[in-house]
């Protein structure tokens, strides 16, 4: 077997505008552009291998496309992008909506420009707007997973708990119901579930489980990510960690705790309680009597899951909860920078540097809430209706 090495590995980032401002995901920030973002990845995340959403978007192709005849960036072997240390997987977020079933998003990605550009074409005939982030693709979801595997790549339902546009949360109850299981590389947890909760669900097991970050922001980047067994970062080797060949695996999920989450509990949308309770499940508001609740992650896998404990099989990493740098508090941007300056990288703060590192850089009150969160042991207030969890000092 060749020399493999573990890599870490975020494949869900979104591009707020291009290059010349027009803009490609409305909802997120003006500066996450292709380049900016593989600049953050490779020079102050340090991750290896990223997945950029909205590759489909022709005036982001055409950056692409400048940024290679420049030499800026090179086509990796293997598939994919190389700028610097890190390696750009080419995807889309694409919405699907079947007769019968709710939206949901599935992340789609493709071996290299060449056929990501073929691709979008295909696409424009079938979107109203193919420049424009998350939109509907009026196609079956399988005829789509089918065009998507006949070009090379490869399909991944993407937070698949969340009541926005998520394959359990609002679709369907079952996989098979929208999608052919066979075709399906991996599957996204989201930021409000972890493996144990997703375990619950016996069908998932053969599924390998991944946690990306959904960035809209370049702060963002990486605040969720992989680490995986590769002999190199690209297109294939990611291909296969995901369907576990010849050796290659994810190793570890880094996930928020799903208390951090946006959509961790169900939400009120009539007085806005946030019904943080014991109960597993409930159909109206203990407050106001309200049956219009926006359907929280966790209530949402106990609605439907078929098993009483958590199903882990052998094949599964361990879910390691880390709460990302921005989430603490008292570390602003000044005091990252100073980190920054001293180990260079967020996943060098993140893993490798220890207490007595960080706390000649910063008080040693933050450098222990950096160890804290590094273990998952900080306390949490728990997020919902589409507001983040939040740290408790």
């Amino acid at each position: 077997m060749c020399d493999l090495r573990e890599c870490f590995v975020d494949l869900h980032i979104h591009i707020g505008r291009t290059a010349g401002g027009q803009p490609v995901k409305i909802s997120a920030a003006r500066d996450l552009t292709f380049f900016n973002i593989a600049k953050e990845a490779a020079e102050r995340k340090g991750i290896d291998c990223i997945g950029i959403i909205d590759c489909q978007s022709p005036p982001v192709l055409q950056e692409m496309e400048e940024l290679l005849e420049a030499g800026v960036m090179e086509e990796a072997p293997g598939g994919g992008l190389r700028y610097g240390r890190t390696t750009i997987l080419l995807g889309s977020e694409l919405e699907v909506r079947d007769p019968g079933l709710g939206p949901c998003h599935l992340l789609v990605y493709m071996p290299d420009f060449k056929t990501m550009r073929e691709f979008s074409r295909f696409l424009a005939a079938y979107m109203k707007n193919v420049s424009l982030s998350s939109q509907r693709v009026y196609l079956p979801a399988r005829g789509l997973q089918g065009e998507v595997i006949d070009r090379g790549g490869f399909v991944i339902p993407a937070h698949v708990f969340t009541p926005h546009k998520g394959m359990y949360g609002i679709a369907c109850d079952t996989m098979d119901e929208l999608l052919d299981p066979q075709h399906v590389a991996a599957v996204e947890l989201g930021l409000s579930a972890d493996s144990s909760m997703a375990g619950l669900i016996s069908e998932l097991a053969p599924f390998t489980f991944v946690t990306n970050s959904d960035a809209h922001s370049l702060s963002k980047i990486g605040r969720e990510y992989n680490r995986m067994l590769l002999k190199e970062p690209s297109f294939e080797e990611v291909r296969r960690a995901l369907l576990r060949q010849e050796g290659r695996a994810v190793t570890a999920n880094y996930g928020l705790s799903p208390q951090l989450g946006k959509y961790h509990r169900s939400y009120c949308l009539k007085c806005r309680h946030l019904l943080d309770t014991e109960e597993q499940h409930v159909d109206e508001c203990p407050v106001c009597g309200s049956k219009s609740l926006t359907r929280g992650v966790h209530d949402r896998i106990f609605e439907i899951r078929d098993l009483d404990e958590p199903l882990f099989p052998p094949h599964r990493p361990p879910y390691i909860e880390q709460v990302p740098l921005e989430f603490i508090p008292g570390l602003g941007a000044k005091t990252l920078q100073k980190l920054l300056d001293r180990f260079g990288t967020e996943m060098q703060i993140l893993h490798h540097a220890t207490f007595e590192q960080l706390a000649e850089a910063v008080p040693e009150k933050l450098a222990q809430a950096i160890i804290l969160a590094r273990d998952g042991r900080l306390e949490l207030a728990s997020g919902g209706g589409g507001r983040y969890g939040r740290v408790k000092l």
